[in-house]
């Protein structure tokens, strides 16, 4: 069995040649698409291995030559053009597999065997899937293997988990599944299931009839009916309470919901997508999180990864951010190299929130046009400094720093120090509930006003840290 290899790298070439005739294969390499097109008009392959950057053109684009030539052969194809928008084009293309550069050999060696004996690939006949303004960025090894996983769940509707620490974009993860995926011409609905009184989440979910409960002047839609024909996207599932949670499961079970009062059950089609920080599987086993709803939920896993762990991602985050600060009327710069290798030393803890956050700062603050290291040095380690603070440090030792620092007036210590450790504890609060004032007020376990009072007080503004 012969593949046809088109890769105009002579290095590449060579090392995919020799795994693939390792595997038994004849290999006919060529670095074109005219002399591909040529090859596949006069021979027969079992599979075809294509690089998407070729000397006369772009090897996706003309893929449609390829089906019309060979319409049942398998194609693979490798890329350094490593983002959403080429992981989704060759999806598009009904490639068996995608592999981003650099890739593991031995398994692309694997992959094309088994293409090879694989009966069917899938067809080519589904619609066109737009891929202007996809909402991740990134190239890293890390970006890949979540842009493969939404790939493989564009064209179907099961349901699917994303995981990943607070600020890594699980909401952007699901808006693209939904804008890139079959039900784009319907409702995408957002809920963060933790920023809503456990007494009103099952009628924000499943809607209410009039009379239901005191307040229900009106009927009332939930989420699952607003998003009836779209996608229904569950933030925060891991602190949905356990009464709510046995409804979501029977709703998802049955693919009927009931509202609040109401005796009617209403079928709703809509694809859930959940999403969380926490680990669930502890949180099952101390009886905190129905395991069958778990189950119901994972179907499709996708974990994104912490800023830390895709370094390589940071400047073309940044130099992102600066051009939507400059879209919403903040001052346009640029990101000096040094700059950008700054921002990637950072550790982010809040990842891309944080780091999305800093920019829209700096884009406000820096006056230059181009911003270079030294504007931006003194900014993270204020970030430092107020926002996280020094983990290194006892609280005690903390305290002993700040006075020697600060020197405040006789009759002024209490005040002063208390509103310098209110600062940072107001700011974690709300990082932890993206800004949400109402659940950052729960937390810390003061009155909603008085945390208003003590923003306003303070000069923090929560809009900022919101999602």
């Amino acid at each position: 069995m012969t593949i046809l290899l088109v890769e105009d790298d002579a290095g590449i070439a060579l090392v995919i040649t020799a795994a693939l005739e390792a595997e038994g294969f004849t290999v006919s390499v060529c670095d074109s698409i005219a002399e591909r097109d040529r090859l596949l008009a006069s021979e027969r392959f079992a599979a075809l291995v294509t690089d998407v950057m070729l000397t006369d053109g772009d090897g996706i684009e003309t893929i449609g030559t390829v089906r019309a030539a060979a319409p049942d052969m398998p194609i693979i194809i490798l890329s350094a053009q490593n983002t959403l928008d080429t992981a989704v084009r060759a999806s598009d293309t009904g490639a068996f597999e995608y592999f981003p550069k650099p890739f593991d050999i031995d398994e692309l060696a694997r992959t094309v065997r088994q293409a090879v004996g694989n009966a069917k690939v899938r067809g080519s006949e589904e619609d066109e899937v737009p891929v202007a303004g996809l909402p991740l960025v990134g190239r890293s090894a890390a970006m890949q293997a979540v842009y493969r996983m939404i790939t493989r769940v564009l064209r179907n509707d099961l349901s699917v988990l994303v995981l990943g620490e607070s600020g890594t974009g699980k909401e952007l993860v699901a808006e693209a599944i939904h804008q890139l995926g079959q039900r784009k011409n319907g409702p995408f609905v957002a809920v963060n299931t933790a920023a809503i009184p456990a007494e009103l989440i099952e009628s924000e979910l499943f809607g209410h009839e009039k009379g239901a409960f005191t307040g229900a002047v009106a009927r009332h839609a939930g989420k699952f009916e607003q998003a009836d024909g779209g996608t229904l996207f569950l933030d925060e599932i891991g602190d949905m309470p356990l009464e709510a949670q046995t409804r979501l499961l029977r709703a998802l079970q049955s693919g009927k919901i009931r509202r609040v009062g109401g005796r009617e059950e209403i079928a709703v089609d809509v694809r859930i997508i959940a999403a969380t920080n926490k680990n669930l599987e502890p949180m099952i086993a101390a009886g905190q999180f129905r395991e069958d709803l778990f189950y119901r939920l994972n179907v499709v896993p996708v974990t994104l990864p912490p800023l830390r762990e895709r370094a390589d991602d940071i400047p073309a985050l940044a130099r992102h951010f600066l051009g939507l600060a400059a879209s919403e009327g903040l001052p346009r710069h640029s990101l000096a190299e040094d700059a950008a290798t700054l921002l990637a030393q950072q550790p982010w803890r809040g990842n891309v929130r944080e780091l999305r956050n800093f920019i829209y700062r700096i884009s406000l603050l820096v006056r230059e046009d181009r911003i270079l290291a030294p504007a931006i040095a003194p900014l993270l380690a204020q970030a430092a400094a107020t926002g996280r603070g020094d983990e290194g440090q006892t609280l005690d030792g903390a305290v002993a720093h700040w006075l020697a620092a600060h020197h405040p007036a006789p009759g002024r210590v209490y005040d002063e120090a208390l509103a310098a450790f209110e600062r940072p504890l107001f700011l974690a609060a709300l990082r932890e509930t993206q800004g949400n004032q109402l659940r950052a007020a729960q937390l810390l376990g003061i009155n909603r006003n008085t945390l208003r009072k003590r923003l306003t007080e303070l000069a923090i503004d929560p809009g900022l840290l919101q999602r």
